[in-house]
């Protein structure tokens, strides 16, 4: 008597699901690969329309079957008003079910462009960027560079830091009652342990040690930061009367220290930063007295130094104090100390 014939069906389907998946998926990676690439074109394009140069070698796209990654090498953005970045090489990656956030990497480090002021290499141990919710009216942006180190090239201004343990830029909509209000962005911007260059105002007030800064601020009528002049992004928004508002963060400059708010800084028609910080600071007259020995031109040496004399005899005692920034300069009291932060 023969045994009965066991029907291999059942083995085949669920490789033939399989397949037919595999298929289905593979097919929407090549269309997704397509759609990147017509998008990144048409995108690049208006840019260049817009006046803004951007130049690459043959983009690549891969990272089948999982990943959309995008290789742009010798990359170079640089917007109209002479600010961008370039690169050996940036790479953007995202997952092929979540289109909308990316993260943009440049492995072989850096070069910002100054308008105006030259070039400077930015190493260290990586540069990144993540971009979600494209689809969204504004993105959640985030940047960071790790242990980055900055060297100017040759002909190019200096630059007030010469390295840092860490630096991080995130912008999202601003929520009331969470909801996302209709034209504000949060802005966050945190420094980790930066060292000055020899002779410059962050290794003066620092005391040759190091400098921290953690700042957070609300951005008012973000929607006009937009424009394609000379002056870039802020010169429009600073136009429509942007301001930042709802400033507060902390700073430490070696054994000095200080918690900063403000209601409202906005900035005049050359770029210059105005309004008031209120600070209460431990120690100000070690920071003051720094700036006041700095070699940098930018620093109104004898008024730092004023300052520092004021601040010193106070003694060790938390002082409050309020850095104005009028007619282009920064005040700390009667003391015009330097030049006012600077938009564009």
């Amino acid at each position: 008597m023969t045994s009965p014939r066991h029907s291999r069906r059942g083995l085949v389907v669920p490789f033939a699901i399989v397949g037919v998946l595999l298929a289905i998926w593979t097919g929407w990676w090549f269309w997704l690969a397509d759609q990147i690439e017509t998008r990144l074109a048409a995108q690049e394009q208006a840019l260049r329309d817009d006046g803004w140069r951007i130049a690459h070698q043959p983009v690549s796209v891969g990272g089948w079957p999982f990943r959309a990654r995008v290789s742009f090498p010798q990359a170079v953005i640089v917007a109209p008003s002479g600010q961008g970045v370039s690169a050996p090489e940036l790479v953007a990656e995202a997952n092929a079910w979540n289109p909308g956030h990316w993260v943009v990497i440049a492995p072989d480090g850096l070069t910002l462009a100054r308008a105006g002021k030259g070039e400077i290499d930015i190493g260290g141990d990586g540069a990144r960027m993540s971009v979600n919710r494209l689809r969204d009216r504004f993105p959640d942006l985030r940047a960071e560079l790790i242990r980055p180190t900055f060297t100017p090239r040759p002909g190019a201004e200096p630059f007030p830091i010469a390295s840092a343990e860490h630096v991080q830029f995130e912008m999202r909509p601003h929520l009331t009652n969470g909801v996302a209000a209709t034209d504000e962005l949060d802005v966050l911007f945190r420094l980790v342990e930066a060292r000055g260059r020899p002779g410059g105002p962050v290794e003066g007030a620092a005391r040759s040690g190091r400098l921290s800064v953690e700042v957070e601020a609300t951005i008012e009528k973000a929607s006009r930061l937009s424009g394609v002049d000379s002056a870039g992004v802020f010169a429009n928004w600073t136009a429509a009367g942007g301001r930042f508002t709802s400033v507060k963060g902390r700073l430490r400059a070696g054994e000095s220290s200080a918690l900063i708010s403000s209601e409202a800084l906005s900035a005049r028609g050359d770029g210059r930063l105005e309004g008031q910080l209120a600070l209460t600071a431990e120690r100000p007259g070690e920071a003051m007295a720094g700036l006041a020995g700095s070699r940098s031109g930018a620093v109104n040496r004898i008024a730092a130094a004023g300052a520092a004399a004021a601040a010193s005899a106070q003694g060790d005692r938390p002082m409050d104090l309020v850095l104005r920034f009028r007619d282009g300069r920064t005040w700390l009291g009667p003391f015009a100390l330097a030049p006012a932060p600077r938009l564009f």
